[in-house]
């Protein structure tokens, strides 16, 4: 094989490139946003930052949810270190159906999706019994570190 040939490689690719997370300094990170704590993607509800003595760093102590099981998880780094940030999308989706514990969406362009589980909690069943009422609804979903959710709907406007 010649020089020239072992640099010609293909490399498949899927989706739009977008990596799951991207770094962030430690510093930056603020209240509300979003980090990646123990491989969770989470929600910071609380951070502070202690001074430490003369030869160390200044530590940022993050608490925060997941936003996936709502667990409550905290970790300190030092604030000049990167940490992860997970790439979170928010889609709104109408419901077309309910199926062996799945939500059927389609979204406003007419692609369906029909592989976000019904929530196991009070909203599932919320989602289950006003669509068996027979309501238009609008589910959202998030995304976020190859896993969705259902996370809150409302009713679809009238003439929507």
């Amino acid at each position: 094989m010649s020089d020239d040939e072992q640099h010609n490689q293909t490399f498949e690719q899927t989706g739009a490139g977008a990596s799951l997370t991207f770094p962030m300094q430690c510093s930056a990170l603020r209240k509300n946003g979003h980090v990646v704590i123990k491989g969770r993607p989470c929600k910071i509800v609380d951070m502070s930052t202690s001074k430490t003595g003369k030869h160390g760093h200044a530590k940022v102590h993050l608490v925060a949810i997941d936003i996936f099981t709502g667990k409550k998880l905290e970790d300190i780094s030092p604030s000049t270190h990167n940490m992860d940030v997970p790439n979170v999308q928010r889609t709104e989706y109408q419901l077309v159906n309910i199926d062996d514990g799945f939500l059927n969406l389609m979204l406003q362009d007419g692609t369906a999706k029909d592989d976000v589980k019904v929530p196991d909690d009070p909203l599932g069943k919320q989602i289950t019994d006003d669509f068996e009422a027979g309501k238009d609804l609008l589910v959202t979903i998030v995304a976020a570190m190859n896993e969705e959710q259902a996370i809150s709907y409302k009713e679809a406007p009238k003439g929507a």
